[in-house]
């Protein structure tokens, strides 16, 4: 059992050495694929020098599309580990993390894809998730209609699973994951390691989730392909979760005066009650 890890980046010199040496700190780890979305700061020039040092890193370059899904695909295409894990550019991985997660699949042969607890820090603090009350293990297909519920800087996946079901969409700029877990999850049961093995970092003002203040939508666009192209096994429930959220969606578009936007939602909505 062999393990690679992925880390796009666009623009993040600041972050970058900090995510690369906390992956490099773990030995399990034999393949290191930094994959550069046509940064135009100091990124290229740092992660030149990251390679350089060491052996196990390796740097492919990209003209700019924006899409994280095509960076990280770009990335996973280079591999031939049996097992594919990822780490946003301004996450970190904490030690004993791929141990951990190998020794999950190797002792659980079902598990097919595993995630860890996260550590979410945001401007410097320390978020708290008591509010978090889905589940993490097993048949987690409900939960991951609602939200993302997967962080894919905590994902570990083997790399057949992750080609058989076509890897991330490409024409996504946000929720690519959340639609991505969605098709997984709708056919494998998930492993947890319960262990805060991950750190996720938010509140800089690059990041896409930032720049949009919602993915709703999105998430909305990657559901009702899904549920349009008839690509999931739970079917009816993935288009009963896909006209709960056109409903909820309409009604803030309402409040807020959107009112073209409201009445499409409400009329797909209708739609995927029917």
């Amino acid at each position: 059992m062999t393990l690679s890890a992925v880390i796009p980046v666009f623009n993040r010199a600041g972050f970058l050495t900090e995510a690369v040496r906390s992956v490099l700190a773990q030995p399990e780890v034999v393949d290191v694929v930094v994959v550069d979305d046509g940064s135009t700061d100091e990124t290229p020039a740092v992660a030149s020098r990251l390679a350089a040092a060491e052996e196990r890193l390796r740097v492919v370059t990209l003209s700019h599309c924006g899409m994280p899904g095509r960076v990280r695909n770009a990335g996973v295409a280079t591999v031939d580990t049996t097992h594919v894990a990822f780490l946003d550019s301004d996450d970190l991985w904490l030690p004993g993390k791929a141990a951990a997660q190998l020794a999950l699949h190797r002792a659980t042969q079902e598990v097919r894809i595993s995630h860890t607890r996260e550590r979410w820090i945001r401007n410097g603090a320390v978020v708290s998730q008591r509010k978090q009350r889905h589940r993490r293990a097993g048949d987690l297909f409900t939960d991951a209609l609602v939200k993302c519920i997967l962080g894919p800087s905590t994902v570990v996946v083997e790399r057949k699973l992750f080609l058989s079901v076509g890897g991330f969409r490409e024409d996504l700029e946000v929720a690519e994951d959340y639609e991505l877990w969605l098709r997984i999850c709708d056919v494998e049961p998930v492993g947890y390691v319960d262990e805060p093995y991950t750190v996720k970092r938010a509140g800089h003002g690059d990041q896409l989730s930032e720049r949009y203040g919602h993915i709703e939508r999105f998430r909305i666009e990657g559901l009702r392909d899904l549920v349009d192209r008839g690509r999931l096994v739970h079917a009816e429930e993935a288009r009963a979760e896909l006209a709960r959220k056109c409903r909820i969606y309409a009604r803030g578009a309402a409040r807020r005066g959107r009112h073209d936007d409201a009445a499409r939602f409400e009329s797909l909505a209708a739609h995927y009650d029917c």
